[in-house]
């Protein structure tokens, strides 16, 4: 996976760059103490992983993540600890406090390399593809084009389908996000993913897949540009 670090702090991002070294399927490939010069790099370059540190001056990690139309996979860095909950809301994909530890540190990367997989897989699969989700004890048969949106439920993530009935897996709702085509799904809110096609109108706050009103979420408001 290639990565980057962004950090104001240049010790930050040498600890980046250490705990980097050692993790085999990462290569940090630049770091930045100044985030307007990564977001040229980004414009140039693609990148699978961003270390993001939240607390930067100028604009801030969360700021910066919003500016971008696609973003990658992004493990938040940062001393406060009482923005953990934002950086999940932007379904990042990890927070790691600082100082953390190698072991922390690799426990992150291990998350990021299993949906970066799903991600290249769900790339490869065509319209008609199916997808086997547990339910229970069983694996259930569902053909992604008869997907119409995805919810998170407390513990458990229901899939709608088309006939108007739905599945429950105890899957993480950022997990189904990464099995499903970028192609064909958007997630409009961190509690929901939608099939683009199944989407009949939408305003700047909500989108409707029949008579079923989805929240648009304010962090991921760049879904509308897509539809």
């Amino acid at each position: 996976m290639i990565a980057i670090a962004i950090d104001d702090e240049p010790i930050a991002l040498d600890v980046v760059k250490s705990h980097a070294s050692k993790v085999p399927f990462i290569t940090l490939q630049a770091v930045f103490t100044n985030a307007f010069e990564a977001i040229a790099y980004l414009q140039k370059n693609q990148v699978d992983l961003i270390f993001l540190d939240i607390k930067m001056p100028d604009i801030s990690g969360i700021e910066f993540l919003h500016s971008l139309h696609h973003p990658p996979l992004v493990i938040f860095t940062t001393a406060y600890a009482e923005h953990a909950v934002k950086g999940f809301e932007l379904n990042a994909l990890d927070y790691l406090l600082k100082p953390f530890s190698l072991s922390r540190f690799l426990k992150a990367c291990h998350k990021a390399e299993e949906l970066y997989s799903l991600r290249k897989k769900a790339d490869t699969l065509s319209p008609s593809a199916h997808l086997f989700i547990k339910d229970g004890y069983e694996q259930i048969k569902v053909a992604i084009d008869e997907i119409t949106y995805i919810e998170a439920a407390g513990n458990y993530t229901l899939i709608h389908l088309q006939n108007n009935t739905s599945l429950s897996t105890r899957m993480p709702i950022s997990e189904m996000y990464a099995l499903m085509p970028a192609q064909q799904f958007i997630r409009t809110h961190r509690a929901f993913i939608v099939a683009k096609k199944a989407v009949t109108k939408f305003d700047r706050n909500q989108i409707w897949i029949g008579e079923k009103i989805i929240p648009v979420g304010p962090t991921y408001a760049q879904c509308l540009q897509e539809l």
